[in-house]
């Protein structure tokens, strides 16, 4: 079966325009994040009393679910996906709200509604719909000044940052805070108010600290550890170097015998000591071209507000790889935070699509719309005119 550029169908459209090296990046992770769920999952869910391949069942089920709707988003316009962040982001609020109100409670943290046997984080799906948004509103804050852009957008940014320290989910709020922050700058908006934000955030993360007993004790374990007080985080680590460069074999690794975690957040640590540090390169290696790539593209766009969208979804995507490895490797605080499709995680995973699909569709390859306008009328009828003339002139 093949297409040409000829063919004005839906799909040949979509084949020609789509970022193939950014296409094919994501989809390598979803096909990495299956075959490493067969090395951490089963020793997991043993010990937490399911059947072997409880884990792995339900990865296979979410990436396959996860492929179909990233595909399905990369078929939208730049203003469809706009619209589809703003309601997104209102339907997660509200979510997130229901949890607070409603919400069971996990691990000392409310973040999850429960319902048919699965549970749902609201919070996943505001972030990369919380980024489009502010793209958007930054752009006019810019662009426009009848219209209070910048101070609905700082309102946003407050809302969403209280519910997600409601919750409590410290990570997370720095997580969408530094790209916010990262997104006012790229955006050309005043330094002075950057500085400002800057000073409300550090604000709130001493209040944070002083306030909430979890935040205090990580922070305090990371940088004044007591023996075996860090004991995951510990593990984690000597696992690179019982890996070494080509790791123990698949598996092999103890890791996911004593680590919970070792399916979510620590399943670099499981890569690391089943195969290796080299492995570990190849697959910080695809998430640096996918940031990369995508920035890359973004230069290229001539639309401010899809430009800005584009770069605000890379660089959340990049730094909660980075916030992970990070951990794995003992140069951050446990956040909790997942690597994007490698980590077991239903809500994780279909957010993730999200944030994909939704990069996928604002990096397609579009002719820019300056180009497409008519060219003025008395023009196009002046150089008739001398098409004519030369005509006459060759017959004479």
């Amino acid at each position: 079966m093949s297409f040409s550029r000829a063919d004005k169908s839906r799909f040949a459209e979509w084949l020609f325009t789509i970022d193939r090296t950014l296409l094919s990046a994501l989809l390598s992770l979803v096909v990495i994040g299956l075959i490493l769920s067969f090395a951490a999952s089963p020793a997991v869910a043993l010990k937490k009393g399911f059947h072997t391949y409880h884990f792995v069942e339900r990865h296979v089920v979410f990436a396959a679910a996860s492929v179909i709707l990233m595909l399905s988003l990369s078929f939208l316009s730049p203003s469809r996906i706009r619209r589809f962040a703003a309601i997104l982001l209102l339907a997660a609020l509200a979510g997130m709200v229901t949890v607070l109100l409603t919400g069971a409670e996990m691990n000392g943290a409310q973040r999850w509604l429960s319902f048919a046997g699965y549970s749902l984080q609201p919070s996943e799906f505001a972030k990369p719909a919380f980024v489009v948004v502010m793209a958007w509103l930054f752009t006019e804050a810019v662009g426009r000044h009848d219209v209070p852009a910048a101070p609905i957008a700082i309102v946003l940014w407050a809302l969403f940052a209280a519910l997600l320290v409601s919750q409590p989910d410290v990570g997370q709020t720095v997580l969408i805070s530094t790209t916010a922050g990262i997104m006012y700058l790229l955006a050309g908006l005043p330094i002075a108010g950057a500085a400002a934000l800057a000073l409300i955030g550090g604000a709130g993360l001493w209040l944070a600290y002083e306030n909430l007993g979890h935040v205090q004790s990580r922070l305090d374990r990371f940088f004044s550890p007591l023996p075996f007080e860090n004991f995951q985080v510990d593990r984690a680590m000597q696992s690179f170097a019982e890996g070494g460069l080509f790791g123990r074999g698949p598996g092999e690794g103890t890791i996911k015998s004593v680590l919970p975690d070792a399916h979510t957040d620590f399943i670099f640590a499981v890569v690391a000591e089943e195969y290796g540090v080299i492995a570990c390169l190849v697959l910080l290696s695809i998430f640096a071209t996918i940031v990369i790539k995508a920035l890359i593209r973004a230069a290229e766009e001539p639309q401010a507000a899809d430009r800005l969208a584009i770069q605000g979804l890379a660089i959340m995507f990049g730094l909660q790889a980075l916030i992970n490895m990070g951990v794995n490797i003992g140069m951050l605080p446990p956040k909790g935070m997942t690597l994007p499709f490698i980590s077991a995680g239903g809500s994780s995973m279909i957010a993730l699509a999200v944030t994909s699909g939704m990069l996928l569709a604002l990096t397609r390859y579009r002719p820019d719309p300056q180009r497409l306008k008519k060219p003025r009328l008395v023009a196009t009828l002046d150089t008739l005119d001398y098409a004519r003339g030369e005509q006459q002139i060759e017959t004479r």
